[in-house]
């Protein structure tokens, strides 16, 4: 079924989709969210960034700055299961910054670093943006 889109007079649409809260429930529900069109979303930063949200990526991240390593070396010094390794791997790989090959019975894993030149270009706009910004207030205050 196909989300009805209610523009509200802030300039933002809810989104109202019908379907079902589980598979046993057989009453409709309506779920509403709020889309705001004045955002630019971008998926592949926002990908980029919750891969960097977790200490354990950012390890892994920080031990293929020193080149290739298989699976099983990168999980050695995590004190979790290989299954939850595995995911963390594989939000890394769908963030596009790990890259992975199949080397006889391993999996061998490298650092893709365009994802990460987009993040620190990202933050640079901001960077500037909030040095012009601090500048500014600082001459204010002086005058």
């Amino acid at each position: 079924m196909h989300p009805a889109v209610v523009p509200t007079l802030r300039g933002a649409s809810v989104v109202v989709k019908k379907g079902r809260l589980d598979g046993q429930c057989q009453a409709p529900y309506y779920a509403a969210s709020i889309l705001n069109h004045m955002v630019n979303h971008q998926p592949a930063l926002d990908r980029t960034f919750a891969a960097l949200a977790d200490p354990v990526r950012r390890a892994v991240l920080e031990r293929l700055r020193n080149g290739e390593a298989t699976v099983s070396e990168l999980a050695h010094p995590h004190p979790i299961s290989l299954p939850a390794f595995l995911k963390h791997v594989g939000v890394l790989r769908r963030a596009g910054l790990v890259s992975d090959r199949k080397v006889g019975r391993e999996r061998r894993c490298r650092l893709a670093a365009q994802p990460l030149e987009a993040a620190g270009n990202w933050i640079t706009q901001y960077r500037r943006f909030w040095g012009r910004q601090l500048d500014s207030l600082e001459r204010y205050l002086t005058e």
